[in-house]
């Protein structure tokens, strides 16, 4: 569930914490945590001793070069969240992977579902990893014309093709609703139909939709799947506009928010200002 909002704000919240911190330990408990790296132990091996000079953001990724051309990079799948915890303070279930550092709080990885990883990359590794992953919905959003260019002649949903990071990374189901329902276009729509100014709206609505739930947060959803680092829940899913809400009024005009289901995703939408 974590998208661009979430994992900007656990950026911001980690940061003044990681960055300059020497590592001191790393505890993997769930090899499947480090699949990324050809052998579980490379995490740890690669990442020991080093210090963290940024913690960047591309797209759902965390990146963070750790010198000697060896990069710290976490994506936190469907359910993960990292937090930050006093050395020695109990561990809560399904924390898979620890970060320890030297004077500093200690970075745990928790995710139930294992979808997401952790990985010490190679800059030719971390590359190869980022090939398919598109300009960031945020700080590196496409022109208009740029994104009609992307679109232009598909056939496939346009909510589908939010989803794809390949086209834009960090937006995932959550924003992507939101961001249709603000442009008004309906998650069904060709890709390849939208007129000029429907992109333009589209690509209007995009930031708005990002710096709102980053304002607040981020969306906490009811199984508390995503907090933020320090335990709190992220403040945005009662400003939601359309996910979420079936059968409820549409908050613009009144009509009733529906769920349908495009390529296996549930979206909501409103079919009285979309079209």
């Amino acid at each position: 569930m974590p998208e661009l909002p979430e994992v900007e704000t656990t950026r911001r919240h980690l940061a003044p914490v990681v960055e300059g911190a020497v590592i001191t330990a790393v505890e993997v408990r769930r090899d499947r945590m480090a699949r990324r790296n050809e052998r579980p132990g490379d995490l740890a091996e690669r990442m020991m001793g080093r210090t963290v000079q940024d913690l960047g953001r591309r797209g759902k990724f965390l990146v963070a070069p750790l010198g000697g051309g060896m990069t710290w990079v976490s994506h936190l799948g469907m359910s993960g969240r990292l937090s930050l915890h006093a050395p020695g303070e109990p561990e809560i279930p399904h924390t898979n992977v620890v970060i320890r550092f030297r004077a500093r709080p200690e970075v745990r990885f928790v995710d139930p579902r294992t979808f997401g990883f952790m990985a010490a990359f190679t800059d030719d590794e971390l590359a190869a990893a980022l090939r398919a992953v598109g300009p960031d919905a945020l700080d590196d959003l496409p022109t208009a014309v740029t994104l009609q260019g992307a679109l232009a002649g598909r056939s496939a949903p346009i909510k589908a093709l939010l989803l794809d990071q390949r086209i834009l990374a960090g937006l995932g189901n959550i924003y992507a609703d939101e961001v249709l329902f603000r442009a008004r276009i309906a998650p069904e729509r060709p890709a390849g139909s939208l007129l000029r100014d429907e992109v333009r709206a589209l690509r209007q609505a995009i930031p708005v939709v990002l710096r709102a739930g980053l304002r607040h947060g981020g969306t906490s959803l009811d199984d508390l799947a995503y907090l933020l680092p320090d335990g709190r829940a992220g403040d945005y899913l009662s400003r939601l506009s359309a996910y979420g809400r079936e059968d409820e009024p549409c908050r613009r005009c009144g009509g009733i928010i529906e769920r349908v289901v495009v390529r296996g995703r549930s979206s909501y939408w409103c079919r009285g200002c979309q079209s």
